[in-house]
């Protein structure tokens, strides 16, 4: 839910806040009925229009370009003060917005099924809401600035506002605008082109902080400017009928600043959350390290397994390599073990964790079928070969761990020693190594190298060469 609500106000947010600075400047508006109802049709125009458009580089370049264009118009028409225009481009911006927003990969993920269920009306819920907001917020800049007393000040906020909105809204399509002309080669890829469009992309994910910055510089010159003086001028005004009115206007600015406060804190929190917790991946479990006995076998007490719960361990192969497994009980009732290695061949060593009661695949979110844990396919994880189970242990030999060896990519740095000269080394920063025999090598330059590679036999017998 988080998600969906974050994202459609990076995309709705900073246009209702021009808009309603853009408006402000107007000396007629229309009906508030008209503007809602015009902004929904924009933006549900937006949605469908990406939608509807087909995948290609072309599309996109078209559609960039009439983007581009509408935001330059839109800054020259601020200097007209005709309400019909106003009223197009409360249209095309929102339309604009919709577009942006529906250009997100995952807008499909609102439902995973077919019929409408809880994740569904949730996911809706957050997307209604968050327009709901946005237009709210578009009033209240359209109310605060109206309310400003005309002076220089309200010039130089609106001019501003307007700059530094219009301003990150036009750098990132202009990044994508390179971007589609280097990737249809009409223009040369170089290293300062792409640096503009890496920098000018992740300003796009900074546009909900800028709308927050914007409108906390709003509410705080509105305070100082305009909330103080109307404060002085209420408490020093003698003639009670004027009295009443400097009061009234001193609770318009009161309402002001409540809701304005209220919005940017929960926008802010809103926002904080998902940087620092929903947007985060579940982190897995330490896992504990493992050792092979003098057999090559890892032994894990049953005892130690059979809660039901995800048990992570982590051998170190001879390379440095960790290959991680966990071992789970999948049933409640009895003993039903199940070993596996912590990943899958869909989405890699990612990873498994355990939510309450289920086990969920950290790379795509898919929560598995517990008594399925063990079984070859789809998303579950890689099963363990050729385990075996005691009355006491679950037994594991070295062969089928180094099955798992090409699922990881994690690298430890370990102690090794040249087989040759026995000089100790670091996995990590030594280059040369040879594999023989499923064990991995290390030496401390290319002649040894050649040495082992050319008889190993030789060196074999000496067992300081290997790691245990």
């Amino acid at each position: 839910m988080t998600y969906f609500f974050v994202f459609l106000l990076q995309a709705l947010l900073p246009l209702s806040i021009l808009l309603g600075a853009s408006w402000a400047i107007k000396p007629t508006t229309p009906t508030s009925k008209t503007i809602i109802w015009l902004s929904i049709f924009g933006l549900i125009s937006g949605v469908t229009l990406r939608l509807s458009l087909p995948n290609g580089q072309v599309a996109n370049l078209i559609l960039t370009i009439i983007f581009l264009v509408a935001f330059l118009l839109f800054a020259l028409s601020q200097w007209t003060n005709s309400t019909r225009i106003a009223l197009c481009w409360q249209f095309i911006l929102m339309l604009i917005a919709g577009a942006t927003w529906a250009k997100d990969p995952n807008i499909t993920a609102l439902t995973n099924t077919d019929i409408i269920n809880t994740d569904f009306i949730l996911n809706l819920s957050s997307v209604i809401f968050g327009i709901i907001l946005c237009l709210a917020i578009s009033a209240w800049t359209y109310f605060l600035l109206k309310q400003q007393q005309k002076t220089k000040g309200k010039s130089t906020i609106l001019f501003g506002l307007n700059f530094i909105l219009w301003f990150a809204l036009m750098s990132p399509l202009v990044g994508e605008l390179l971007l589609i002309l280097m990737k249809l080669q009409l223009i040369e890829l170089t290293k300062v082109r792409l640096s503009f469009v890496a920098k000018s992309s992740t300003l796009t994910t900074w546009l909900n902080f800028l709308c927050l910055a914007i409108m906390f510089l709003s509410l705080s010159i509105f305070i100082f400017q305009t909330h103080f003086k109307r404060r002085l001028q209420a408490k020093t005004e003698q003639d009670p009928i004027e009295k009443r009115k400097k009061l009234a206007l001193v609770q318009v600015s009161k309402r002001l600043i409540n809701w304005g406060t209220l919005a940017i804190i929960f926008i802010g929190v809103t926002q904080f959350y998902w940087v620092q917790v929903a947007s985060r991946p579940p982190q897995l479990s330490e896992a504990i390290p493992i050792t092979l006995d003098q057999t090559g076998q890892v032994r894990i007490p049953i005892e130690q397994v059979k809660d039901g719960k995800l048990h992570r361990f982590v051998w170190i192969a001879d390379d440095g390599k960790a290959v991680r497994f966990f071992i789970i009980n999948r049933q409640p009732n009895k003993l039903s073990l199940a070993a596996v290695f912590d990943a899958c061949l869909l989405c890699g060593d990612q990873g498994y964790v355990m939510q309450a009661n289920q086990v969920v695949c950290v790379g795509c979110g898919v929560h598995m079928f517990i008594p399925s844990i063990g079984k070859p396919g789809g998303c579950n994880p890689v099963p363990i070969e050729n385990w075996q189970q005691t009355e006491n242990e679950l037994i594991i030999h070295r062969t089928s761990l180094e099955d798992g060896l090409n699922l990881f990519s994690t690298i430890m740095e370990i102690e090794v020693q040249d087989p040759i000269s026995g000089k100790k080394l670091k996995n990590t920063q030594t280059e040369h190594k040879y594999s023989f025999e499923n064990r991995t090598y290390f030496f401390e330059n290319e002649e040894n190298l050649e040495r082992f590679r050319n008889t190993p036999e030789k060196y074999l017998s000496n067992e300081n060469g290997k790691k245990e």
